[in-house]
């Protein structure tokens, strides 16, 4: 999968940090503006504590949902401009409508009305925001992949970004000063329409300066509506996946507990100010209101974020945030001892130690979001920072819905009521308690979760480097272990028959291809390579027997046998489950250089075979191309298994060459399974059937009297090419074509490689690697 034009580049022009930044700053004011005239609601339109619950939970909750299904549309977006620009800016444009429509709100209507009518607009405003701020964020993820330069890019973001929160709270002062409006919610009609389109254009800034490459061309999930709705089983097993990657998980949940627990309270600054420090006048309460939070946002625009950008480069980011979350729980327990009613200016001496909370955490956290996105590709062989974005703003949405939820819950529990000239006994104080202690144990909560997270810069730059590794073969050639261009020709010459080639099916138009390779699919092939792993499941995740049989179903009406690779980990019930559905098999250990775990493959081999599962028995797959087993050693483990199963046919497999340079392995073998795959090799498509029957021949001659089946074959339908081999869907139907025609005719038997495309292959073999399933990841025949 193509990068944004930044990636890989350590240095990002400020330009584009800015840019980045300007749309921070806009991501930051709406919901900041936001929460400082959702006070109107209660204190001036009479909301109760109920009302104010839902309109802060509901819309967060659609929001929330609403953004891996974005995530999923912006990753897989083919287009001249990239993935994510026009997102950003459409989602500009909705958020400017509706946050302008939101706030039209009149005393004089009734509490209901203005609580539907606030509650319907709501929806389009978060709809808007996700449009918006999915496709942004992910933007940020892709502009650097260097440890360091990350953090700058999200600190510079963060500290453009924080001016929302420095001029946000003056909109109190504004609000209540009669010499500006007649009242609060005339206030907040007129406000909005200036934030709107101010901070739309902010938004919009990013998608038209920073750089993205077309993916006009990119092999993504096609935009259907069919794959969007099947998208939804995909994105709850994207989450499944995100999450199982015990660094990303620490980082949802700390964020979770850090902001959700701050933001539940948040919303009672002004309650506290105005009923505590100065007995219910509002206009009393003057600068104070907007001081608390402008003074913090100040704090943490010229403190905190230099301070913990500079702290990250020289401790490392999880020293940082453990430093910066410790410092902020002194100034959450210094808030109870420093509203003073008299002295409103002694809580200003709280704010340095209160800002490092927020202040610091999505610095970090953005920054070590990006470095997990790594890991993920390093896992599953491509880029998901839209999905990674939407999982992980996801956590921090939906817990601000509960969180939202959640302060309406304390307001009524603690008997708050913004319509009584005096507060019940103990309202205030009830508030004040929870002001302090619910930040306190949501901080500490995330720092017993961050205490063992373990991706810091070494491991990261050593991830960073595979990458890079593996990006640079892929735009060379990524050809696996040791497979060689032109092997064949070193032990023997091809002579190519031009005409004999071009009379079998090269001239045949589109349309005569896919219904050629229709008809020879469904007439049946000798034998299918069996894939178990699911979208998202990796080597060593456990395979249920419910997932082969679905598989297995897909693939059974068009073979007669079925191959599979390994007995562990729920691979041995690929030939149980084939063998009920009346294949036959070859059931393979999985062996390597872990002795340990080979006698564990051996032993559940010899299992399944004594369980009448197993037709052909083999003992490894390319052990000797991947050079980590002896030719003594295979022939050691083939000899144990025959005296375990001295009636069965056991052999071992490895490519026809390697095989070639193998006598002790092929006099250990019952029958001889050979790789061949010209496609590794560079041969073009038009001539790898003559190449194939070549290869069949050198490893034949060898075998004495003993049977030779091809193992493996096959073509991929996407990635680079090796040399004159070209990856294409047209190349892989005339392939496959002329294999069944070959093999047919010399009576020869095939196991074509393979029957699903499986993403994980990625990591070893590059893009081509994952694409070589007659169906898709999501069990759909390619051609169609």
């Amino acid at each position: 999968m193509s990068q944004p034009e930044t990636l890989n580049k350590n240095k990002v022009p400020y330009r584009h940090k800015i840019a980045f930044g300007m749309g921070m700053l806009a991501n930051q004011m709406f919901p900041a503006t936001l929460g400082i005239f959702m006070v109107v609601l209660v204190q001036n339109l009479g909301f109760p504590g109920w009302m104010w619950g839902i309109v802060y939970f509901l819309p967060r909750v659609l929001d929330a949902v609403t953004d891996p299904i974005v995530g999923f549309i912006s990753d897989n977006t083919r287009s001249r401009f990239g993935r994510r620009r026009q997102y950003v800016i459409t989602g500009a444009v909705i958020m400017c409508i509706s946050f302008i429509i939101m706030w039209q709100l009149y005393a004089e209507n009734s509490v209901n009305y203005n609580f539907g009518y606030f509650l319907f607009w709501s929806f389009a405003f978060y709809i808007g925001l996700t449009i918006f701020s999915v496709p942004y964020v992910a933007m940020g993820y892709e502009m650097s992949d260097d440890f360091h330069e990350r953090t700058e890019i999200m600190a510079i973001a963060q500290w453009i970004g924080q001016w929302a929160w420095v001029i946000a709270p003056w909109f109190w002062v504004i609000m209540y000063d009669p010499a500006w409006f007649p009242s609060a919610e005339a206030a907040t009609r007129e406000l909005a329409i200036w934030v709107g389109i101010t901070f739309a254009i902010c938004a919009m800034i990013p998608g038209l300066f920073i750089p993205n490459k077309s993916t006009v061309n990119e092999d993504y999930e096609s935009l259907t509506l069919n794959n969007i709705k099947r998208s939804l089983k995909e994105i709850i097993r994207g989450f499944k996946e995100a999450l199982s990657l015990t660094p990303f998980r620490k980082l949802c949940i700390a964020t979770f507990f850090i902001f959700n627990a701050f933001n539940t309270v948040a919303g009672f600054t002004f309650f506290i100010v105005v009923w505590y420090l100065f007995g219910g006048d509002a206009n009393e309460a003057g600068i104070w209101i907007p001081l608390f939070g402008s003074a913090g946002a100040l704090v943490t625009t010229f403190l905190v974020i230099p301070i913990v950008a500079r702290m990250s480069r020289m401790l490392g980011k999880k020293k940082a945030f453990m430093i910066a979350q410790t410092i902020a729980l002194f100034g959450y327990a210094s808030l109870w001892f420093l509203f003073v009613p008299g002295k409103p200016w002694m809580f200003l001496l709280a704010l340095p130690f209160h800002s490092f909370g927020i202040g610091s955490l999505f610095v970090l956290m953005m920054s070590m979001t990006a470095d997990v996105i790594d890991i993920d590709e390093l896992n599953y062989g491509k880029r998901r920072e839209g999905i990674f974005g939407a999982i992980y703003w996801y956590m921090v949405k939906f817990g601000f819905a509960i969180a939202g939820g959640l302060s309406g819950v304390i307001l009524t529990v603690v008997g708050f009521d913004g319509n009584l000239t005096v507060q019940p006994e103990g309202a205030i104080t009830g508030l004040r308690i929870f002001f302090s202690a619910l930040p306190m144990f949501g901080t500490v909560v995330a720092l017993w979760v961050m205490r063992d997270y373990d991706v810091n810069e070494e491991k990261a730059n050593e991830v960073r480097k595979i990458l890079d590794a593996r990006k640079a073969e892929k735009d060379a050639v990524s050809v696996p272990y040791s497979y060689q261009k032109d092997r064949l020709l070193s032990m023997t010459s091809v002579d190519l028959d031009e005409e004999a080639v071009a009379a079998e099916i090269g001239q045949l138009s589109i349309k005569k291809l896919k219904k050629s390779f229709k008809e020879s699919l469904n007439s049946g092939i000798h034998g299918i390579c069996f894939s178990p792993y699911r979208e998202g499941q990796n080597l060593g995740d456990q395979l249920s027997k419910e997932q082969i049989e679905k598989r297995m179903k897909v693939v059974a009406p068009h073979t007669k046998w079925i191959r599979s690779f390994s007995c562990t980990d729920g691979n041995e019930y690929i030939p149980e489950v084939a063998k009920e559905m009346g294949l036959k098999t070859i059931v393979g250990a999985w062996i390597d250089n872990d002795l340990e775990a080979n006698e564990t493959e051996i032993e559940n081999l010899i299992k399944v075979a004594k369980a009448g599962h197993a037709d052909i028995v083999t003992v490894g797959n390319e052990c000797l191309l991947r050079d980590e087993l002896s030719e003594d050693k295979i022939v050691a483990y083939i000899n144990q298994v025959k005296e375990a199963l001295p009636d069965a046919m056991v052999s071992y497999v490895d490519t026809y060459y390697q095989l070639y340079q193998s006598p002790k392995v092929i006099k250990a073998c019952d029958v001889i399974l050979a790789n061949c795959y010209p496609f590794w090799e560079g041969y073009e498509a038009e001539h790898s059937s003559l190449y194939l029957a070549k290869m069949y021949e050198v490893i034949n001659n060898i075998a004495g009297d003993k049977k030779v089946i091809i193992a493996e074959t096959g073509w991929p339908t996407y990635g680079k090419s090796v040399d004159q081999a070209e990856p294409s869907v047209e190349n892989m139907m005339k392939y496959f074509i002329r294999l069944k025609k070959w093999s047919e005719q010399e009576e020869v038997e095939v196991f074509y490689f393979s029957s699903f495309d499986e993403s994980w292959k990625a990591r070893h073999e590059g893009d081509v690697g994952a694409r070589w399933g007659l169906w898709n990841k999501n069990e759909q025949l390619k051609v169609n």
